[in-house]
């Protein structure tokens, strides 16, 4: 049965199928260059010139091309053997290679180093380089580097209109150049023979290539691959006409592709700003007692049309700890005992292990700060050291004698693993006197948590009391003062909560990597509830969280199903089963 053209409408009845999987149009625009090259997006026309033909009739010129650009003649090819091919050929197609189809050869820049600032000085004579090609899109319109008179005689000019492909560092990567210029022997070139006018469906093969040339690159820091085997590369030709029509089909349903693309970006940046927006609305400080119902049952309403991706998840996460610890998650009961209660315990507990030596008495933080937001009136803000005690692991901030054997984990936020889990198991090791020397300095208790402060700001892990591993200085602990009168669970929502954050993120100190001063830490304020209500709010996040890992889950298993179901079709599509998709009216 004669396969039936892959129009655009069958593209857009394809892509309506898979619209919301993330990668339908990466693989849409692969599948339109598979078909492309199999004979298979246009129809075959038995008056076309057979692609035999156009090969032996373009040796001669391909020769003397050679010769011009002071290149040797090539090598005798060995004879395509049907049982090497890939699969079969419409009627008129040919296998050739790359040699057979142009001037095929790699650039040159032999002067060593190949930085020397001499090759460049005051240079006009443009130098593409693996980047420009990886960047190019497919048509290199732009160059990093440009040659003078010296670096030109050492290299070699290529005209515009050359298919450039890369054989080092990004493999495969390909472009056709639009201006004259050099390149290095990272990158190869074919000048199309002139029969065919341009490269373009050339390029188009070596991006349903790219995968199977990767594959030859031996798996070394510095990836390449040599001119030999890309030589041997067998391409499907098909008759000049055909090939023409096939490029301009190719280019239609690439910018219908683009455009696709586009609106689907278009539609999630909106949906990205509605969702903002919604759960905005239930974390803003205009948000009272009275609208907060009206808000929450909108953001539940629109839920499921908001929330279509795994990753969208993280934002819902984020409000349900804005709305604990500025307690509207949970009601106020009147007959909770006040935090301005609690807090006072709090001091007291933390003066008593002050005079026993047990912990360090901080440094009293300067000057009164505005409170972040408006609390309940039977909360009220302390500073952080006013609850617990913050624990600087290494005051010294001397590096620790790491050993290679037989050492114990220094845990920093590198070790921090998915599930609120620390692995233990990676990361740099300290010899025991290390272990003991923290030991002995400050306890772990039951509540005590990690809290990162270099590199990564504000990631929290729970702490085991069994002092198997010493703890990085880019860490804090945070010990409490009085496991009666504090929830360590609710401290640890507290300092998750983007809006408590902020204080440390505006407390960084360093430029290169994120710095959160000990003081600055210290001297956070944080959200204090009635003991009663912290209970409250931590069983109710516990639930909710529960609540959007399902959700997660279930988004992550529909996009399973949305990536297997646009496999399949693509498959069907590749081999010409789609006859049954709806044809969409012009």
């Amino acid at each position: 049965m004669k396969d039936t053209p892959f129009t655009a409408d069958r593209l857009l009845a394809l892509y309506d199928r898979v619209a919301e999987a993330e990668d339908a149009i990466p693989l849409l625009s692969q599948t339109i260059l598979n078909l492309a090259v199999r004979g298979k997006l246009v129809e075959q026309d038995a008056d076309d010139e057979p692609a035999e033909k156009v090969l032996k009739s373009i040796s001669k010129e391909i020769g003397i091309k050679r010769k011009k650009m002071g290149l040797r003649p090539n090598l005798t090819l060995p004879s395509v053997d049907e049982s090497d091919t890939p699969f079969g050929l419409p009627s008129g197609w040919a296998w050739a290679r790359f040699p057979e189809v142009g001037v095929f050869a790699r650039g040159k820049s032999k002067h060593r180093p190949r930085n020397d600032p001499h090759l460049y000085a005051n240079g006009t004579v443009p130098f593409v380089q693996t980047g420009d090609v990886a960047r190019s899109g497919g048509i290199i319109s732009s160059h990093s580097a440009v040659y003078n008179e010296t670096g030109l005689r050492q290299s070699m000019l290529w005209p515009a209109g050359t298919m450039c492909i890369t054989i080092a560092a990004n493999i495969a990567d390909s472009g056709i150049l639009t201006f004259d210029a050099c390149f290095p022997d990272s990158v190869v070139g074919l000048v199309a023979a002139s029969h065919f006018g341009n490269a373009r469906y050339f390029e188009y093969f070596v991006r349903t290539a790219k995968a199977n040339l990767t594959e030859f690159a031996p798996a070394t820091a510095q990836k390449n691959i040599n001119l030999g085997i890309l030589e041997m590369v067998l391409i499907p030709l098909p008759p000049l006409a055909e090939q023409q029509r096939i490029v301009a089909k190719v280019d239609d349903l690439m910018a219908l592709c683009d455009q696709l693309e586009q609106a689907r970006a278009g539609r999630e940046a909106v949906r990205d700003r509605l969702t903002a927006a919604t759960w905005a609305r239930l974390t803003a400080p205009e948000t009272d007692a009275e609208t907060f119902p009206t808000h929450a049952r909108t953001a539940l309403h629109t839920l499921p049309t908001l929330t279509t991706r795994a990753g969208q998840i993280k934002t819902l996460r984020q409000t349900i700890l804005n709305l604990a610890v500025g307690g509207k998650l949970v009601e106020q009961d009147a007959a909770d005992e006040p935090a301005a209660v609690l807090i006072g315990r709090l001091r007291s507990s933390r003066a008593e292990l002050e005079q026993q030596k047990l912990i360090l008495k901080p440094t009293k933080p300067k000057g009164v700060e505005d409170a972040p937001f408006v609390l309940p009136t039977s909360w009220l803000w302390s500073r952080l050291v006013e609850v617990c005690d913050v624990v600087d692991p290494n005051p010294s901030h001397r590096m620790p004698e790491y050993v290679a054997q037989n050492g114990y984990p220094l845990v920093s936020s590198q070790n921090f693993a998915e599930n609120d889990q620390i692995d233990y198991s990676i990361g740099k090791k300290v010899s025991l006197s290390t272990v003991e020397e923290q030991a002995e300095r400050f306890s772990i208790l039951p509540g005590s948590f990690l809290f990162s402060r270099i590199g990564t700001i504000g990631k929290t892990r729970p702490l085991k009391a069994e002092r198997s591993y010493a703890i990085s200085h880019a860490c804090c602990v945070i010990n409490p003062v009085s496991a009666e009168d504090l929830s360590m669970r609710f401290l640890r929502l507290a300092l998750s909560a983007e809006t408590i954050l902020m204080q440390a993120h505006h407390g960084v100190q360093s430029v290169g990597v994120p710095d959160l001063g000990m003081g600055v830490m210290r001297a956070m304020q944080i959200p204090l509830p009635p003991l009663a209500e912290q209970h409250r709010i931590v069983a109710k996040v516990d639930a909710l969280m529960a609540l959007c890992n399902q959700l997660e889950s279930s988004l992550t298993t529909a996009t399973t199903t949305r990536s297997r179901l646009l496999e399949h079709l693509l498959h069907e599509a590749l081999n010409g089963a789609l006859g049954g998709l709806p044809e969409i009216a012009a």
